[in-house]
């Protein structure tokens, strides 16, 4: 489904947020990317789909060349990954299905859409999406007057409207309380799992990771340090991802119940 070959990212200024990734993602694989803030998290979820251009190397989603594809290309490699933002990304004034249809603008032609005019179709994938995480009975409610873990799901829902082969999500529960957080993790592992959707979640907090992951990525520096199956990480797996000690900030804390 993915691999990375050498692949390198190097911002203005001379960042480097990548550096000679090698990395090779199986269809329908579950995978949390760890590592600090700055590590390249971000970018290795943005150089699927083009939002941040690789400067080296090669990057292969589904047998589709990312680095230097066409504008055209890229919109046809979109349509087909779903993204899941920290911040939500909704339109807060209009209604809930209203913002879950905005997964299918690629399936429409642009005056359908500006005028809410969707067919029969896409009506009824995001009924099901909406069905799927739970919140179909907010459908017509405007988005902003729903809850942080509601507006996720809906941010989830408008994801899987796409009729993706790839998911990415990108510190989906860092805005969230812990059982929330887990609520959303949760949906994302079930749908990973009836679906068969290959999944790539960056998460900071390492007990989530620990408890919802399979297989673990860690980056330091921009550098692959890590890769490997969650349940071989150690503590000093994750002390080397992090080069230094884990502290109580790298954990999720419900402090109702501590």
């Amino acid at each position: 489904m993915i691999r990375f070959e050498n692949v390198s990212v190097t911002y203005r200024g001379g960042v480097k947020a990548l550096r000679n990734l090698d990395l090779t993602i199986e269809d329908g694989e579950f995978v949390v990317v760890v590592g600090l803030s700055g590590a390249g998290k971000s970018t290795l979820l943005r150089v699927l789909n083009g939002l941040v251009p690789a400067t080296e190397g090669s990057i292969l989603v589904d047998g589709t060349e990312v680095v230097g594809a066409s504008a055209r290309t890229l919109r046809e490699v979109r349509s087909h990954i779903g993204m899941i933002f920290q911040t939500f990304n909704l339109v807060e004034r209009t209604t809930v299905v209203n913002n879950v249809l905005m997964g299918r603008l690629s399936t429409v032609t642009a005056w359908r859409s500006t005028f809410g005019l969707w067919p029969a179709s896409a009506r009824a994938a995001a009924m099901e999406a909406l069905e799927r995480v739970g919140i179909v009975d907010k459908a017509y409610v405007r988005a902003s007057n729903l809850s942080g873990g509601q507006q996720q799901r809906v941010g989830i829902a408008r994801a899987l409207a796409q009729n993706p082969t790839l998911m990415l999500a990108d510190e989906p529960v860092a805005a969230l309380d812990p059982v929330t957080s887990r609520q959303v993790m949760g949906d994302l592992q079930r749908i990973n799992q009836e679906l068969g959707i290959t999944t790539l979640i960056n998460l900071h907090y390492l007990d989530l990771a620990q408890e919802y992951g399979r297989r673990l990525v860690g980056l330091n520096g921009g550098e692959l340090v890590y890769d490997g199956q969650i349940e071989d990480a150690t503590p000093e797996t994750f002390s080397s991802i992090y080069g230094r000690e884990i502290s109580s900030t790298d954990v999720l804390v419900d402090h109702d119940q501590s």
